[in-house]
């Protein structure tokens, strides 16, 4: 790449190529859509709106997220309002291209029912410390004061590579170090997982085009939703002091689901 990102590394990607899976390729281009779905209902992106929200603590099971959406079985609507509403985000993200201005409408859309509509695709303004869902400091954010322009740098970065050609395992690199750089910033009050979670497979989709809507990439996450805190938090405690160089083990994550994607 002739220009220099500014928050996105690349440091990891030579070594990133030679240790990602072999035939990536093929196994994308096997990628389908499950015969459950409709034009009215995608059986994938309930997996992804579902898995997205166990991550965070959501309780709901994906057949019973199935039939709520697909055969209209109610359900209080506690138990399923924060996942329609990520559901709404990704289908927003389908028809849309990816930007600083979409993004923040697809945050407002998945944090509907988890903020306050002043704080929907809003930054915050306050410190954050990040933690697990057993309580474990996982490390703090960027400060308000620096987040405004963390932010510029990421999508100065992501324009950039929106525009950039490249192979598929490249893409799989930054859709990774994408999800990872906006999880580190951590921008908004709330949402910022599913958010990242979102933005990583968007922009596989922007690059590879609609398969890559079928990845269960989020399942994957939850499966192993140990090892994924744990990578993240192998590049340190504290935003200002972060080491990309410790990055590898979460970049590889990503592409070891598409073999899920094709079960």
């Amino acid at each position: 790449m002739n220009k220099q990102l500014l928050i996105l590394s690349n440091d990891l990607l030579s070594e990133y190529l030679e240790k990602a899976p072999k035939g990536l390729n093929h196994a994308f281009e096997a990628l389908k859509d499950a015969e459950i779905s409709t034009d009215s209902f995608s059986f994938y992106t309930s997996v992804s709106s579902v898995y997205s929200s166990k991550i965070e603590g959501e309780a709901m099971e994906l057949d019973s997220y199935v039939k709520h959406k697909k055969f209209g079985i109610e359900f209080s609507p506690d138990f399923t309002r924060k996942i329609d509403d990520l559901y709404d985000a990704y289908t927003f993200a389908k028809v849309n291209e990816l930007n600083k201005e979409t993004i923040a409408q697809a945050h407002s859309l998945l944090s509907k029912n988890i903020l306050t509509k002043n704080r929907q695709g809003t930054y915050r303004t306050q410190n954050m410390y990040v933690s697990t869902p057993d309580g474990r400091i996982e490390y703090v954010a960027a400060s308000p004061f620096e987040l405004e322009a963390e932010m510029e740098k990421f999508y100065t970065d992501l324009t950039l590579l929106l525009k950039t050609e490249m192979s598929i395992e490249e893409a799989f690199f930054y859709a990774s170090m994408i999800h990872l750089v906006f999880v580190k910033i951590h921008p908004w009050n709330d949402g910022n997982g599913r958010s990242a979670r979102l933005i990583e497979k968007w922009f596989l989709a922007e690059k590879l085009g609609d398969k890559a809507w079928f990845i269960q990439s989020e399942k994957m996450y939850y499966d192993h939703h140990r090892t994924y805190y744990s990578n993240i938090r192998l590049l340190g405690l504290e935003y200002s002091m972060l080491d990309y160089k410790n990055a590898l083990a979460f970049l590889l994550m990503l592409p070891s689901s598409i073999q899920i994607g094709r079960n």
